[in-house]
């Protein structure tokens, strides 16, 4: 079972290392976040390879990089995007399916498959033994009645495996006997998005599940803490919750040495 944290930038890089992690993720939505953007693709690929790079070089564990959809409309270009962050320092990608706006909700099956297939093609160019996490949305999104999804999920990641996908990653897939049933229709090792209704991490592994991924959480606990000290020193005067258990600015600083 392997627990990662997805970090938006070098800071975070560096705290999720020093915490102990085994190897860290980005997140398109915290990367978009610290540029100002909303997250969905609304980086270009060559500031999402910038920001790839940055947290690469900021810590000597294996990372695994958020590219979304792809960044491209075809096959040939998810492929210049995958081999792009592999020379910015990923070993890894997620790629999902979630179809672009105006259509439906996941990609047609055979052109996310090529997408696949291109993703693998670039990192064998690259002579790079890339993990390639194939994302479905179709939980996320809700995409059809809960049987029929349950379906549509077990079908989708055996085609990606099929493709080149070396895991499958199913965010919004929580409930126990969900996470069973994946386990057991898929040959990939599945990997879940950790939320409200995740299950721990000891009952994941017996469920047979063999990566927890936390997202844009962090980012956005991080976003919510600011804001709570904001208010309370503009409405109190005091400090409390920004000093309450903080770096010293010595430990911040020790970070990037």
């Amino acid at each position: 079972m392997l627990a990662i944290l997805n970090a938006w930038d070098a800071g975070s890089a560096r705290v999720f290392e020093q915490a102990g992690c085994a190897a860290i993720g980005t997140t398109s939505a915290g990367i978009a976040y610290a540029l100002g953007r909303p997250d969905g693709e609304a980086l270009t690929r060559a500031e999402l390879v910038e920001a790839t790079a940055r947290i690469a070089a900021a810590t000597e564990l294996p990372l695994t990089a958020d590219v979304e959809s792809g960044y491209g409309a075809t096959p040939a270009e998810v492929g210049e995007t995958v081999a792009a962050v592999i020379a910015a320092g990923a070993v890894g990608v997620n790629l999902e399916d979630a179809a672009p706006e105006g259509g439906a909700a996941l990609r047609d099956l055979d052109d996310q498959c090529a997408r696949l297939r291109a993703a693998r093609a670039a990192a064998e160019d690259a002579g790079v033994p890339l993990f390639l996490n194939a994302r479905t949305d179709a939980a996320w999104l809700g995409v059809g009645p809960a049987e029929q999804r349950r379906e549509l999920i077990a079908a989708r990641a055996r085609a990606y495996a099929e493709a080149g996908a070396d895991g499958i990653f199913a965010p919004g897939v929580s409930e126990p006997d969900e996470l069973a049933a994946l386990v057991a229709a898929t040959p990939l090792p599945v990997n879940v998005l950790a939320t409200r209704t995740t299950p721990s991490l000891d009952e994941l592994e017996r469920l047979g599940v063999r990566r927890l991924s936390v997202g844009s959480g962090p980012v956005r606990a991080a976003l919510d803490l600011a804001g709570r000290i904001a208010l309370e020193v503009l409405e109190t005067g005091s400090s409390e919750l920004m000093v309450a258990g903080t770096l010293t600015y010595r430990e911040a600083n020790a970070l990037f040495r």
